[in-house]
């Protein structure tokens, strides 16, 4: 559910140097638990706008209400908006209340146990020289964090990636309106409202921030013998960036980093961390490459050949020092991370939707008519 960052390569003396495309997406998510859970920021039900992964409205099952995440949203959309808004997200509050608990029943699950139930759609594109080009739409649902069902927009078909799914698949494939209504919200409802709210927040979206970059070492918590040499840029937006730990100006083979992926900060920036595992007494020369859209050169910031809790065995306040803001992990993710932490025992859960509804379960704003008949009625969001 992550987004990919649209990236071609130039090759200029010597080294392959990145050229970042200029994409924009819209994107909702819905995420709803059988049951509320002692977590702070969790709640049973909660859904989240986001433009350019920056939230832009939410809404949570606590206050049940609405509301404007940024100022420019606020100011140019009508509070009619955000009522209709509103009553919008109460209704799939009480659907997706009712289905938690039949898709419980088919799986065969202990109501005592925690589960969700999530749907995400929206869609990308990209603007060059003035013109706006349509990527890609999504349509894809889950339950406790495995893929159910995806909407297959080319072909104007669903996707089951699992059996348990093909029941559902065969009901909504054998509605052809459906598809029809959800191919043209993701590719012009869906792009209509993207390319508004782009001009509504043109000045804010258009403040973009270039990347702090870290480069430390500290012991590595799988091998005594080695050190972790970590690179870390944060601050930066947009969210497209190329990170490569390098070892005398060559980059390391992917499958021997690890990537945290691109996350968000609490400002609305993002920040992204590489890490490789060397021996402790290496000498090499190593450095951190990060090129951003906001960079006339690719900053390149080399590794002084320290490592800061060989001694003290403490780098957070390094850490600390060095992080431009703290990551704020979203609900869907804290809610998934949680439901994988915590193990599933015996037989593997299958997944299904509703089918005597004519409704979805899951993750975004949607397509389909009434989304299963549901989610057509707000063609605002």
């Amino acid at each position: 559910m992550g987004s990919i960052p649209v990236v071609c390569l130039v090759f200029v003396c010597g080294l392959l140097v990145p050229v970042l495309g200029d994409k924009h997406s819209l994107y909702y998510i819905y995420t709803a638990l059988n049951k509320d859970v002692a977590l702070p920021g969790i709640y049973e039900f909660t859904a989240l706008g986001l433009l350019d992964d920056r939230a832009i409205d939410y809404y949570n099952s606590k206050e049940q209400v609405k509301v404007p995440k940024q100022d420019w949203m606020r100011e140019k959309l009508q509070p009619d908006y955000w009522d209709k808004g509103t009553q919008s997200r109460r209704s799939k509050e009480q659907w997706f209340k009712v289905n938690v608990v039949i898709l419980m029943k088919r799986m065969r699950h202990n109501e005592t146990d925690l589960h969700v139930l999530q749907w995400r759609h929206g869609c990308e594109i990209e603007e060059a020289d003035g013109n706006l080009t349509f990527l890609r739409g999504i349509d894809e649902y889950s339950y406790d964090g495995d893929e159910f069902l995806s909407f297959d927009d080319d072909n104007m078909r669903w996707i089951a990636p699992v059996a348990e799914a093909l029941p559902t698949k065969r009901k909504w494939d054998d509605v052809a309106i459906l598809n029809q209504y959800t191919k043209g919200y993701l590719e012009r409802e869906c792009v209509d409202w993207l390319t508004k709210f782009m001009q509504y927040g043109k000045e804010a979206l258009g403040k973009h921030s270039p990347p702090d970059v870290h480069v430390f070492a500290k012991k590595s918590t799988t091998d005594s013998t080695k050190l972790t040499l970590t690179c870390l840029a944060t601050g930066f937006y947009p969210k497209d960036v190329v990170v490569s730990l390098r070892k005398y100006r060559t980059v390391l083979p992917e499958h021997l980093v690890k990537s945290s992926g691109v996350r968000p900060n609490e400002d609305g920036t993002h920040q992204l961390r590489k890490s490789v595992d060397i021996q402790e007494d290496e000498k090499a020369k190593y450095d951190c490459f990060v090129n951003h859209i906001t960079l006339k050169t690719p900053v390149t910031k080399q590794w002084d050949g320290k490592c800061y809790d060989c001694t003290t065995g403490n780098i957070v306040s390094f850490i600390a020092g060095a992080l431009a803001a703290v990551l704020v992990i979203m609900v869907v993710v804290a809610v998934i991370v949680f439901l994988k932490m915590r193990g599933k025992s015996g037989e593997k859960s299958k997944s299904g939707l509703n089918e005597a509804s004519k409704v979805h379960v899951a993750y975004i704003p949607t397509s389909t008519v009434e989304q299963q008949y549901i989610f057509h009625e707000d063609s605002e969001e």
